[in-house]
């Protein structure tokens, strides 16, 4: 079966520097087959017989152990990650006019009410929950009246990783290849 594993918080500022190289060999390393990464943000497709739960643990363990730190890392199957991006309008993009976002959540704190709990202001942007994720679209002109970046603040926000909308259809696409 087909998965995609997402890890939160890697090569961004002054986080954890993960080589998507290095990340490649650890996966393959744990037998996981097919091991493909996807740009520096932490993705990375791979083949499995096990379920998201053992690759979960199997993963953050090796990545604890390399790096000496704790890297949250959230695995969905590949229908999943399907279903989430055929669930953003197609009209969505992440251009000079707009952004749209995936916040890919962990189990945890998946659950639709999760929306009403951020300190977001709704009515300057379009956000819905989808198959364990919310999915936002932001315009330009409202981008700072939508608070959206009043999210980092929120207990919630580290339990969910972060993927524009361009990388969830890429990922997407990749999991629909034979």
């Amino acid at each position: 079966m087909k998965f995609v594993a997402l890890l939160r918080g890697i090569n961004v500022g002054k986080s954890i520097q993960v080589p998507m190289k290095t990340l490649k060999g650890l996966l393959e390393e744990l037998g996981l087959e097919n091991v493909v990464t996807y740009l520096n943000s932490g993705n990375v497709l791979f083949e499995s017989e096990r379920d998201s739960s053992e690759l979960t643990e199997m993963i953050e363990n090796k990545l604890e152990k390399t790096f000496g730190q704790n890297i949250p890392t959230l695995v969905k199957t590949s229908f999943e990650i399907v279903e989430i991006e055929k669930a953003i309008p197609a009209e969505w993009h992440s251009n000079e006019r707009e952004q749209t976002y995936v916040a890919y959540l962990f189990d945890d704190i998946a659950r639709p009410e999760i929306i009403s709990e951020l300190p977001i202001r709704r009515e300057y942007m379009e956000i819905f929950y989808t198959n364990k994720a919310i999915v936002w679209n932001i315009k330009k002109e409202n981008y700072n009246r939508s608070h959206i970046t009043k999210i980092i603040g929120h207990k919630s926000y580290s339990r969910m990783t972060t993927r524009n909308v361009n990388t969830a259809r890429k990922l997407a696409e990749f999991c629909k290849e034979e």
